[in-house]
């Protein structure tokens, strides 16, 4: 592994670091306690609160004058189904699994990083590595929970209008993991190119 020691933090760039830290301990605790309780809800198997897409939905709405009805296009809704198959509540648990992993695998790579930062090592080949785990795995998780969370949805759908609808959506905002993509590639290729500089200079030394 290569590092070198690279300067010392000032005592603000110090503090927000650990104030950092202390976040994504908080952030990862937060969604992993809130994921637990969705999954227990899951596994209930009974009265299961769901967010679902729709996808050119009209629905009719008593929002016009004198509570006169008007049409409306449903993008999403939260549908409580009394009862899911098993398929359907494992694609939920999986999800939310996923999303436990996922955390706690970038906040633990981030947390890391900032140690090595504190200590005075910004670019070096771990370093490097723990920003590429993160923004991967990060990546990977976000389409993981987002694709089960669409398979519970759409069984959801199925269980309360007995398969009368079938345009709720399984889908990926392209735009946005595309973004998050570039953003990742963007940060990995800067600590390959810092890792790299850093040691012509310290052949040059």
């Amino acid at each position: 592994m290569t590092s070198t020691k690279q300067g010392t933090l000032s005592r603000g760039d110090a503090a927000a670091l650990i104030a950092f830290c202390i976040a994504g301990v908080a952030i990862a605790a937060y969604i992993t306690v809130f994921s637990i309780i969705r999954i227990v809800t899951l596994l209930s198997g009974t009265m299961i609160p769901v967010m679902v897409e729709f996808v050119d939905q009209p629905i009719e709405a008593p929002l016009g004058a004198g509570g006169a009805n008007i049409t409306l296009e449903l993008d999403r809704a939260i549908l409580t189904a009394p009862n899911l198959p098993g398929i359907a509540i494992g694609a939920g648990v999986i999800g939310q699994l996923a999303q436990i992993v996922a955390i706690i695998v970038v906040i633990g790579c981030l947390m890391l990083l900032a140690r090595s930062i504190l200590s005075g090592t910004v670019f070096s080949r771990r370093n490097t590595r723990l920003v590429m785990v993160a923004g991967i795995v990060g990546l990977l998780g976000f389409a993981a929970v987002r694709f089960f969370d669409n398979m519970l949805a759409n069984a959801a759908v199925s269980a309360v209008t007995e398969n009368a609808v079938d345009n709720a959506v399984i889908s990926i905002e392209p735009f946005t993991f595309i973004l998050a993509a570039f953003i990742i590639s963007v940060i990995g290729t800067t600590f390959v190119i810092g890792d790299r500089l850093q040691r012509e200079t310290e052949g040059l030394v």
